[in-house]
């Protein structure tokens, strides 16, 4: 029924499609099929059942937003869902739906199959967004611009450089996704974190108390270990990492996968309001390749792509925030920490996803103007190369007089609306001095060059 309305961050963006309610009701059956197939790996289900149970867990065939209403009951959809799969199979093969498992093993791990197929097109994006950069980095190597510090012109530096900084933070967001990616864990502990369910039905023989199996000791684990075994088998069948403990309140998948995304959101967010900067009408340095309309002012080019990373910048905290707090979850299961991770979460992954998404189409498609840079250069009347003036003047006039007659020609130069080198250009201790080449904002860019190759040495 959220068809993301209010949401043109992320309407329409793979993100969306990977964490829509289907998309978490088919992680929920995948969660309860490969439970199933372990419980048959370790002899605690016959093949026959998880392969009914499997074969039955195709999100189609169930009413999602019947599964929602009646989620209200119990406090989380598990628990109709449970219902309707238990019906939608065989007699034989009922009693293996979801057995021994609590309703947080299959959210939880639901969570982070979503997470992970979502992440999967996060990293996509990302690695158009790099590549894009990597290109206009190279390619503006040596275009000189003004450096911009509290909002003024400070010395000059490179649009290659600003590039391959962006760059540097949209990998710094790749290796923190990777990372986070690798290690989400899958979720079994039942009821309160022992698996002691599992113990019990392995207790019993191979299929324990509904199977038929009888008491066979040689088909059951030695105690306290069929749970580790069905540990390692669910992990395994979903491709998650295998978690050392239950982590029913031991939350750090979650707040690490906070802080990735959130991280991500804010990298990719420093792109956006630096391209909103330097694409102010009065500025027009860049522009996005495609800018959206006014429905008021047919002259406007909007930088849309740009708007809406800023704004997932700006959302994302305050949703990472909530994950981080529910890391305070109290006894073995708890009330209320657990259930205000859902949403929270599902946002987040939307909103990173949907950033990451209109990062690589503004990078892909940027217009760099290097003639407005250029023309800003001299927007001081030279005063941007004051700090090098001083660095060079010092040995030659000696600090103080060096400082007093800079000070003295910045001023003339405002006042008298002339230039830094003509102000400069009157004075007789200086005829020696070529002014020309001190006061020229492209021979004084520092390292720029040397430091956006070191940059676009990272792979």
């Amino acid at each position: 029924m959220d068809v993301g309305l209010l949401a043109p961050g992320r309407a329409g963006s793979p993100a969306e499609s990977a964490t829509g309610d289907t998309a978490f009701l088919q992680a929920l059956l995948d969660a309860e099929a490969a439970l199933t197939r372990a419980q048959a790996e370790v002899g605690l289900a016959p093949a026959d059942a998880a392969a009914a149970v499997t074969a039955a867990t195709r999100a189609d065939r169930f009413d999602v937003r019947d599964v929602a209403l009646r989620a209200r009951s119990g406090g989380n959809p598990v628990i109709p869902l449970v219902a309707d799969l238990t019906a939608a199979v065989s007699a034989e093969a009922a009693p293996y739906v979801h057995r021994g498992a609590t309703s947080q093993d299959i959210l939880d791990t639901a969570m982070m199959l979503v997470a992970r197929r979502t992440l999967d097109l996060v990293l996509a994006d990302l690695s158009r967004t790099e590549a894009a950069l990597a290109r206009l980095a190279s390619d503006h190597r040596n275009t000189v611009m003004p450096g911009r510090t509290l909002t003024q012109h400070a010395v000059p530096t490179t649009f290659g450089l600003k590039a391959a900084g962006w760059r540097g933070l949209t990998l710094d967001a790749r290796d923190r996704v990777r990372a986070v990616r690798a290690t989400l864990p899958a979720q079994l502990g039942g009821a309160a974190g022992t698996l002691a369910a599992f113990e019990a039905y392995g207790a019993y023989g191979a299929y324990g108390p509904h199977g038929g199996g009888g008491a066979d000791a040689e088909a059951a684990p030695a105690a306290g270990r069929i749970g580790l075994e069905l540990v390692g088998a669910y992990s395994r069948e979903l491709r998650l990492a295998e978690p050392a403990l239950p982590w029913h309140t031991l939350r750090t998948p979650v707040a690490d996968l906070a802080g990735a995304l959130a991280f991500t959101a804010g990298a990719l967010g420093k792109i956006a309001v630096d391209v909103l900067t330097l694409g102010r009408t009065e500025i027009g340095e860049v522009s996005e390749g495609a800018g959206g309309g006014s429905s008021a002012m047919p002259h406007k080019a909007n930088p849309v792509r740009s708007t809406l990373v800023a704004a997932a910048a700006r959302r994302a905290p305050a949703l990472a925030a909530t994950l981080h707090a529910s890391t305070a979850a109290e006894d073995e299961r708890p009330a209320g920490a657990w259930h205000a991770e859902w949403e929270a979460l599902r946002d987040l992954l939307r909103t990173a996803g949907g950033a990451s998404h209109h990062a690589a189409e503004l990078a892909e498609n940027l217009r760099v103007h290097p003639e407005a840079m250029r023309e800003h250069l001299g927007l001081t009347h030279g005063l941007i190369v004051s700090e090098r003036l001083t660095a060079e003047l010092t040995p030659l006039l000696g600090r103080a007089r060096a400082k007093e007659l800079l000070t003295s020609a910045a001023r003339r130069t405002r006042d008298e609306d002339s230039t830094l080198l003509e102000i400069l250009a009157e004075e007789p201790e200086l005829a020696a001095v070529n002014l020309a080449e001190l006061t020229d904002p492209a021979r004084y860019t520092g390292s720029a060059g040397a430091l956006t190759d070191r940059a676009l040495e990272r792979r």
